[in-house]
């Protein structure tokens, strides 16, 4: 039950509605047995900026921020971390009662997790990896990647110069290539990242050439809906191990929630199995 006490946090996005993270968060709340809430917040495409700024002071603790918002939640932010400054985005905004937003990018954090949980025989720094487009979650991802010890990202994109400028800006430890001539990347890569919005619809796919990767490789899809997108089928199909968009949600969300409710979230808990039934009703 909520009471005039209750933390209220939740996520905020457009579209916001297939989001899985209130499940998520409030199976944990219950668990704990805090006095909060988590919702979903779907401003219109101009009022972001309006929204934020109502929720300075402390109306609600904070917000997660889903596309299309990234990029503009780290811009009205007064106080940014080094991870969201890297990403140039930010996923989780939180509200002071001074007024002041901080923002801070978990998706690193979720990432990173969701290789561990899945395929724990990875390393990160045992060679190249390769992350597909070049928009604000793949520059998270090559971020993420190189703050974790890999010791090449090749960004790969069908526009060569979205995926240049992300690699001019990360340092010379990534490349950009456009696609039709990327194969000696993907001949070399250790990980294959799909941060792209391909297989959203469940339908077509990506057009990698996962046959020329090493059997060790391992393929990763940002997407969780479906949960087994195309490019997920054909790398199962070819041997490689992979990592789905709803172990990476999960991962991220667990630093957010003790960010919004000042403790871990509680163990135990079957988020996965949950999310799973409202993917597959």
């Amino acid at each position: 039950m909520i009471t005039g006490a209750s933390i209220v946090a939740g996520v905020v996005g457009r579209p916001v509605a297939h989001s899985l993270s209130p499940i998520l968060h409030n199976a944990w709340l219950e668990a704990a047995g805090v006095d909060g809430v988590y919702v979903a917040f779907s401003p219109d495409a101009f009022g972001f900026e309006r929204f934020v700024s109502g929720m300075r002071g402390g109306a609600i603790r904070g917000v997660n921020v889903t596309l299309p918002f990234k990029e503009a939640a780290l811009g009205l932010a007064d106080q940014v971390s080094d991870a969201a400054r890297r990403a140039q985005a930010a996923n989780l905004l939180i509200f002071d009662t001074d007024g002041r937003v901080y923002a801070d990018n978990t998706d690193g954090v979720g990432l990173l997790g969701a290789f561990a949980a899945q395929a724990p025989q990875y390393d990160v720094t045992a060679g190249p990896s390769v992350v597909l487009g070049a928009g604000g979650a793949a520059r998270g991802a090559v971020s993420a990647l190189l703050a974790a010890g890999s010791p090449r990202v090749w960004i790969v994109n069908r526009t060569l110069e979205k995926a240049e400028a992300i690699a001019a800006d990360l340092g010379r430890n990534v490349s950009a290539l456009p696609l039709n001539h990327a194969v000696g990347a993907f001949r070399d890569t250790r990980a294959i990242i799909n941060a792209t919005s391909a297989g959203l619809s469940g339908e077509g796919g990506l057009d990698i050439p996962l046959e020329l990767t090493p059997e060790d490789t391992v393929v990763m899809d940002m997407v969780y809906k479906p949960l087994e997108t195309p490019f997920l089928k054909q790398a199962r199909e070819l041997g490689r191990a992979t990592v789905d968009g709803l172990e990476m949600l999960i991962r991220q969300a667990v630093p957010s929630f003790e960010a919004f409710y000042g403790q871990p979230p509680p163990e135990g808990v079957d988020v996965r199995g949950l999310a799973l039934k409202a993917l597959n009703p």
